[in-house]
């Protein structure tokens, strides 16, 4: 969906820079690729200025050492893109936004949601940022700035990036439809000129705030490079970039659960007989599953079941006799109520039979207790480990909440 005249690069490309008169959008070539990029995304590298200059902000300053003079560009840098970025966010919300909601004859408030997700949060959020790094930044002496603790103060914030790069892609989804119409191709293109924005398409602008995000732990990592352990700011800097980086990963973790949600809800469609609430009103992640024999009692019987065990929940099934990929629902345990126990192999006191390679579910009165058992060691071992497992990534989502309205995209298409 990006526009034809974007050129698409990767970290290490270098890039032959052709026209650089805007200051926020540069023309240039790869190989033998030409298109528009942003400017803030990239540095020039050191000593490729026609005459030998830096890559980041001129020659080097009378009598400042080398080290300082490259942390002092880093800090510029960092400065100027936050500064673009800003007026880029800015552009979205009042050149895009603010126009499409005077015209509610061509958008619903759900589509504009799903066009621009979040980004007027992004865009209050960044303007205290900048405000922040503007009261740390040393304009007279741009190397003994101490914007670390920036990035500290904020850490939590910048998860709001989460929502946004998932939606992304229903936003893509929402605008190639839209632009298959003239009327809204005409449109945008007006809005666009209007603002006195470069010549890319509305899912080029979009596609900034994915980006900006990425590279915060690379402008990090280059301002470390280049501070002195002795500087004040170096523990700061240090503590920021690791996490910029966590920041990083916990938004590709959400990512990664959000698709999940989709494969969750294609699978339970396929299950025969299901009983109950969806498995996605509790659940976001299949952590493990496999055949075992569940014991019944009184009389201890055993039955080979499919078991599927989800954060929350433990849902069993029976395969047909005559087709195997066939899955009839049977019932399901709650892991917020049950308690896993290690059982020796010997005879069972609880149910009365001889048990080999097995582990109960038992909830905290004892009132209900379930006796699982695996064909091999290894196999119960895997699932003792499944279980543990489950525990930890119920305890992490607590502390990082994937929300309900997220698990209700999924919902949505389960009952379609």
């Amino acid at each position: 969906t990006m526009d034809d005249q974007e050129l698409g690069f990767k970290a290490g490309d270098v890039i032959e820079v052709v026209d650089a008169t805007n200051k926020e959008w540069w023309w240039g070539r790869v190989l033998d690729s030409e298109g528009w990029f942003p400017a803030s995304f990239v540095r020039v590298k050191e000593n490729r200025f026609p005459g030998g200059g830096a890559s980041m902000g001129g020659p080097l300053g009378p009598g400042l050492p080398c080290k300082e003079q490259m942390r002092a560009n880093v800090i510029n840098e960092i400065m100027s893109t936050e500064r673009d970025y800003i007026k880029h966010l800015k552009d979205i919300c009042e050149g895009y936004i603010k126009q499409c909601r005077k015209r509610t004859d061509m958008f619903t408030e759900e589509q504009l949601r799903t066009i621009f997700g979040n980004i007027d949060e992004l865009y209050r959020f960044q303007k205290k940022f900048l405000k922040a790094l503007e009261k740390k930044f040393n304009k007279d002496h741009p190397h003994l700035s101490e914007i670390g603790s920036c990035f500290l103060e904020h850490q939590t914030n910048f998860q709001i990036y989460s929502e946004y790069c998932n939606n992304h892609p229903n936003a893509c989804v929402q605008l190639s439809k839209l632009m298959k119409i003239k009327k809204y191709v005409f449109f945008f293109e007006a809005c666009r000129l209007l603002q006195k924005m470069i010549d890319i398409s509305l899912d080029g602008f979009l596609l900034t705030p994915v980006q900006k995000i990425c590279k915060y732990p690379l402008q990090l990592a280059e301002l470390l490079k280049y501070t002195n352990p002795q500087h004040r700011d170096y523990k700061d800097v240090e503590a920021a970039l690791n996490a910029m980086k966590n920041v990083a990963r916990l938004i590709n973790e959400r990512k990664r659960r959000l698709e999940n949600i989709d494969k969750i809800a294609q699978w339970q469609s396929s299950i025969e007989d299901w009983e109950g609430e969806d498995i996605l009103s509790r659940s976001s992640d299949l952590i493990f599953s496999g055949d075992l024999t569940k014991i019944s009692q009184p009389q201890g019987k055993g039955q080979q079941r499919m078991f599927f065990l989800f954060d929350h929940q433990l849902v069993f099934c029976k395969k047909d006799l005559l087709r195997r990929d066939i899955l009839y629902y049977k019932g399901r345990l709650d892991m917020d109520q049950m308690q896993v126990v290690d059982v020796e192999d010997g005879k069972d006191k609880d149910f009365n039979v001889s048990v080999k390679n097995a582990l109960k579910l038992c909830s905290p009165g004892g009132e209900e207790v379930h006796l699982l058992c695996a064909k091999k060691p290894e196999q119960k071992q895997r699932w003792l480990r499944a279980f543990a497992d489950e525990r930890e990534q119920v305890q992490h989502d607590l502390e990082t909440v994937i929300s309900r309205d997220q698990k209700g995209l999924g919902s949505f298409k389960l009952s379609q």
